[in-house]
């Protein structure tokens, strides 16, 4: 699973601060989507681990993410392969300098579908998913998270199912698992995630540094 087709499962996976009162999954529910109707924008670090299970192997990468309302977005890879993804809503960047080129397409087309839909998809959480506990005897996890299976109402290749760990008193995301139809995973965990911070709406666009290629992407 590429970094472009990791990004778009991730878009749905951060939640925002609100107090924590949830005891049964539609508690949990409420919270969540009442938490997303507050966030404008979040910036937060992340670790990931992309397991292949055809080729039973494990790719780890990390970074910073910045996103914003109104579908505006930054991603820069640091480790294993320097990459930023970028989008102001309209048109998406994909920018890796190793190859020294940028892929250029419309952000509606390649953020279409709950996997794209930073505040919307949380937001409307059982009109994109069916929504269990991972293991209903015990909805939380060893720390004290709410654990959640998500199953995309409407599927796609890369977004078959999701399983979230979330902060039980501010609703910060701790760990997710995205699985695709393959049985691949990709699992990452945010940290020192920073809300409605006021992020500028420059940081959302790319201009090619100059020599770098442009090239569609498909």
């Amino acid at each position: 699973m590429g970094k472009v087709g990791t990004l778009l499962l991730s878009l749905t996976l951060l939640a925002a601060c609100a107090p924590a009162s949830a005891e049964t999954l539609d508690d949990v529910v409420r919270d969540v989507e009442a938490a997303y109707g507050r966030m404008t924008d979040l910036r937060a670090e992340f670790t990931q681990n992309a397991f292949n299970k055809s080729l039973n192997q494990t790719i780890p990468a990390q970074g910073v993410v910045y996103l914003k309302k109104g579908g505006k977005l930054r991603w820069e890879y640091k480790e294993p392969t320097p990459q930023e993804i970028v989008s102001d809503g309209k048109k998406l960047w994909v920018y890796t300098p190793a190859l020294g080129q940028v892929n250029v397409g419309e952000a509606t087309e390649a953020l279409a579908g709950p996997a794209g839909s930073f505040l919307a998809g949380l937001g409307r959480l059982r009109a994109e998913f069916a929504v269990r506990f991972l293991n209903p005897a015990e909805p939380r996890d060893g720390e004290g998270n709410w654990v959640l299976d998500l199953t995309p109402k409407r599927p796609l290749p890369t977004l078959a199912r999701l399983v979230l760990s979330m902060d039980a008193k501010t609703w910060e995301l701790r760990r997710a698992v995205v699985y695709d139809q393959f049985e691949n995973t990709v699992t990452m965990r945010f940290t020192k995630v920073a809300i409605n911070s006021g992020l500028p709406d420059r940081l959302f666009t790319f201009e090619a540094p100059k020599g770098v290629a442009t090239v569609p992407l498909r």
